[in-house]
């Protein structure tokens, strides 16, 4: 009851925020479920259904990870609503309970909702083409699917739960900490990518597909060598790291010299809040890089593409966008005062708008390069 009073409160972006945390919930659910009546149709086939398994790992944690981001941002978009609970007698960590049970109880709607639709279609209502996926014909154990549907609410709770700093939940207590970042933060991902670069030209030079045993790809994506998924991998690490430095230099590099107003603004809003977006832009660049790579080879490669891992890659991608949008939204309620005061300074909202023009392009311009980048290793490891 607790949360219905509070859900009367809802405006669209939470009601909107809610929605998708359970529609995500119930899309990983139906994964899980699709694993265990495949488990249940073939019982000896013990490495394919820890595949099955494996595969519901992604959306799983891109769904974690959405919550994570969006529980995060419900203090600072919503201070009244914190306000009042700490009015009402609630304390710090009672306030991060209670959005970490919002989160939960999202996903549990989505996988209940998804558990009801599995059970009726193994009321003899399939066909015989999802007759394998439902396990149809096999006695259905309770636990199984009430253990496997457990882990969506409890992953995305606890993310959410921890994403939240207790210091970060009461109105007027948000950190924002240090905008620069240390040699170490920057050592080890130039390290990974340099080291990365190494090893795919090593899996690129004449003769190397004759070395050692290939590596079997999933999604139909073929096979590789040890030293070109390796280099991949790093490569991709180090640039997803070093995103949020490379915000940071373009709006040190906007504001250099003798910077026009617009060009100072939009260098010191980048650089002030390169540390909050680097990390959900860079797995929004990975994610998108990784997809389009993967739909250059199914294009190039006929009766290739699978459809799993197609509906799993626009789930993960549809929760990295909305991760985005929460942090985006999150930043921009943090920068109202400062907008505020700017246009008591004088400020026309025309200077405001271009400054934010500069910036958005400038994000572009470096996602671009790390993308491209990122798609380039991965492209030369397909080959």
């Amino acid at each position: 009851m607790f949360y219905l009073r509070l859900a009367r409160g809802y405006r669209v972006p939470d009601l909107g925020r809610w929605l998708l945390t359970a529609l995500a919930a119930a899309v990983v659910a139906a994964f899980l479920l699709r694993s265990l009546g495949r488990a249940l149709s073939d019982p000896l086939g013990g490495a394919d259904a820890l595949a099955r398994l494996l595969w519901c790992l992604p959306p799983l944690a891109a769904v974690a990870w959405f919550a994570a981001v969006a529980a995060r941002s419900v203090p600072a978009r919503r201070p009244e609503r914190i306000a009042g609970l700490t009015a009402a007698g609630a304390g710090s960590r009672r306030i991060r309970t209670l959005i970490a049970g919002e989160v939960a109880l999202a996903c549990t709607l989505g996988s209940v909702l998804t558990l009801l639709l599995f059970l009726v279609l193994r009321n003899d209502i399939a066909g015989p083409s999802l007759a394998p996926d439902l396990g149809m014909g096999v006695p259905l154990p309770a636990a199984a699917p009430v253990t496997l549907l457990a882990l969506v609410p409890l992953t995305a709770g606890l993310a959410a739960a921890f994403a939240v700093p207790v210091a970060e939940t009461l109105p007027g207590g948000r950190s924002h900490g240090r905008t620069g970042f240390g040699p170490l933060r920057i050592a080890v991902p130039v390290g990974l990518v340099v080291i990365g670069a190494a090893l795919e030209l090593i899996a690129l030079r004449p003769g190397a597909p004759a070395d050692g045993r290939p590596i079997h790809l999933p999604a139909g994506l073929g096979t590789t060598s040890t030293a070109a998924l390796g280099g991949w991998a790093g490569g991709a690490l180090g640039l997803a790291l070093l995103t949020g430095p490379l915000l940071a230099w373009t709006g040190r590099l906007l504001a250099l010299g003798r910077p026009t107003p617009l060009r100072l603004l939009a260098g010191r809003g980048l650089t002030a809040q390169a540390r909050r977006l680097g990390p959900p832009l860079a797995v929004l660049t990975l994610v998108v890089a990784l997809v389009l790579t993967t739909v250059r080879y199914w294009i190039g490669t006929p009766d290739s593409a699978d459809a799993l891992p197609a509906v799993e890659a626009c789930l993960v991608l549809g929760c990295t966008v909305a991760a985005v949008v929460a942090r985006l939204a999150e930043v921009r309620t943090d920068r109202r005062e400062i907008t505020e005061a700017l246009l008591r300074l004088g400020a026309s909202p025309r200077l405001l708008f271009g400054a934010v023009a500069l910036r958005t392009l400038a994000v572009g311009t470096t996602l671009l390069l790390t993308g491209g980048a990122t798609a380039a290793l991965a492209a030369a490891g397909l080959r």
